[in-house]
């Protein structure tokens, strides 16, 4: 399991005062950045230079708690499935101060050419990053 902290910001709440739901998503994306700084040159070299992007096909989300301006948010990812040219993972993110689950997001991603958008097998750096995070039994029923 990677781990990944981030402060809830200002401009991140609506006027509910609560975390507008889409930005778990993009909370998501910051938390799969950070898993991949552990490649050389991280995430920007992967999309930059490699020209290897991680487009998400399918993101499925259940709201559990709040979070709120001045929180801070633990996301928790495992890894559930890696494919030829995927990789599915769970995120779990939890309000840091009390440990209550806010919020469980699947996310499938294919890893792809950004140049043609065409899915690409998983590199193999890649491929061994997210396996040390694969969580034995759990699959994405198949899909890819």
């Amino acid at each position: 399991m990677f781990t990944y902290r981030r402060p809830v910001r200002f401009a991140e709440v609506d006027a509910a005062r609560l975390v507008f739901f889409a930005r778990f998503h993009e909370f998501c994306h910051d938390a799969l950045e950070a898993l991949f700084a552990a490649l050389p040159g991280g995430y920007p070299h992967l999309t930059q230079v490699r020209d290897i992007g991680i487009p998400t096909v399918h993101i499925s989300t259940d709201f559990t708690a709040p979070l709120r301006y001045g929180d801070a948010a633990l996301f928790e990812i495992e890894v559930l499935e890696v494919g030829r040219t995927s990789v599915t993972f769970r995120h779990t993110v939890r309000r840091e101060a009390d440990g209550a689950v806010c919020a469980v997001i699947r996310q499938v991603v294919v890893t792809t050419k950004l140049a043609t958008l065409e899915p690409v097998p998983v590199p193999a750096d890649v491929r061994a990053l997210v396996e040390a995070h694969l969580i034995a039994g759990e699959t994405n029923g198949g899909q890819r």
